[in-house]
């Protein structure tokens, strides 16, 4: 007997079809005896079906209101999955995020979990499965609070952790991690092992298969996962720790992401400084900066600076920089149209070569680089949008991804 978590995302639980195969999946895990704990998403379209709500009323909603209308998606999941196993007479019963509770702290819409109370549904796991809501918890001061998109895996995670799990499964529509988006990319391969590493390097630059900060988590706890599909019975993706890395494989897999967008600072005043005082707003406004580049000018008295942010924060952006006294600068410019293409392994590290290759392939696809970015196992570059698939393809046959 083992304990798992079983965490089922929105396709997977789009209808009540779906639901009664998944009700049929975790019967035939409590049949051979293991401990269940399900985590369950909202139905597919039900959160942004919920948003739309919330904007009809009013485009600035109020964030703490907003939680509360969120986080019925999954409350309405609970059920009925719950009930979907009491008919095929597996004792079930759904536990709401404050009857556990799942405690969290943070900002309405982006909180994170600290800490979840075990007793009452590690006791409960001995006749029965635990059906827990994703992506949501509750404050100190007794509000719902939700932990961002892609939430209930991070949930997951979280559960698997606190309630010491042998093992965390993650149920999505497609059977595993993929070299690419395998929707875009026909050719793209189903990766049977990868390391914490790459996985969170994938989730942080695109690939939507599992949340990064779930990933995280995992990683700092040494929580085994598996991604896997829900709707067939071929074996899943395990992400393991660093000592599973493939370094024979200089590049696992290529990402891309389109929601970004490039600012570009010109003449600014180069003196000791000038680089916090422009952050530093953008931190305080919660706007996450990724890519920067800095060109000093010949003449060593200006510089220009580029950096990209999320695409729905560039009108703040300009806003908080445009407002900014402690910097001078001659002039701001901006491009909204850019894709952030990221290739990933850790062969990377061992392989020489890398840069160049991925350089020359974009060059001979007469594809313009706008910004770079590294890190150890992972080499990202801003293009133009429109250029985003001719990338992938290239990138992904010139590393034997194909």
């Amino acid at each position: 007997m083992v304990k798992k978590v079983l965490k089922f995302g929105g396709t997977s639980v789009g209808t009540t079809q779906r639901i009664h195969h998944v009700a049929n999946i975790i019967k035939k895990e409590r049949e051979i005896g293991n401990k269940i704990i399900a985590v369950v998403s909202a139905m597919a379209g039900k959160t942004n079906e919920l948003l739309s709500y919330s904007k009809n009323i009013d485009e600035n909603f109020e964030k703490r209101e907003l939680d509360v209308l969120l986080s019925s998606g999954e409350q309405v999941t609970c059920s009925l999955l719950a009930g979907a196993l009491m008919k095929l007479n597996i004792e079930a019963k759904s536990w709401l995020n404050w009857q556990i509770p799942i405690l969290t702290e943070g900002e309405h819409t982006n909180s994170r979990i600290i800490n979840i109370n075990i007793n009452k549904i590690d006791e409960y796991l001995n006749k029965g499965v635990a059906v827990v809501p994703g992506f949501q918890g509750i404050s100190k001061d007794g509000d719902i609070t939700t932990i961002g998109r892609g939430g209930s895996d991070a949930t997951a995670v979280a559960i698997a952790k606190i309630f010491k799990a042998d093992t965390c499964e993650i149920y999505t529509d497609v059977d595993g991690v993929y070299s690419s988006d395998p929707n875009k990319i026909p050719v793209a391969k189903k990766i049977d092992k990868i390391s914490y590493d790459e996985m969170l390097e994938l989730s942080s630059v695109g690939a939507k298969v599992m949340q990064s900060s779930a990933v995280q988590t995992a990683m700092m706890y040494d929580i085994p996962l598996e991604v896997r599909s829900t709707f067939t019975d071929r074996k899943g993706t395990k992400i393991f720790s660093q000592e599973n890395i493939d370094y024979s494989k200089s590049v696992t897999g290529v990402a891309y992401s389109k929601d970004d967008a490039k600012i570009t600072l010109i003449g600014v005043e180069d003196k000791p400084g000038v680089a916090a005082n422009i952050f530093e707003p953008l931190n305080k406004n919660q706007i996450n900066v990724d890519m920067v580049i800095q060109n000093i000018s010949s003449d060593q008295n200006t510089t220009d600076i580029t950096f990209t942010i999320k695409r729905d924060d560039l009108v703040k952006t300009k806003e908080i920089l445009k407002a900014n006294n402690k910097i001078k600068y001659k002039n701001i410019s901006h491009n909204d149209k850019v894709a952030k293409i990221s290739i990933v392994g850790a062969g990377m590290v061992s392989t020489p070569g890398v840069t160049y290759r991925m350089f020359r392939g974009l060059a001979d696809s007469n594809i313009n680089i706008l910004a770079i970015s590294t890190s150890e196992i992972k080499l990202s570059v801003i293009i133009d949008e429109e250029k985003t698939l001719d990338a992938v393809k290239k990138l992904h046959t010139i590393f034997d991804l194909d």
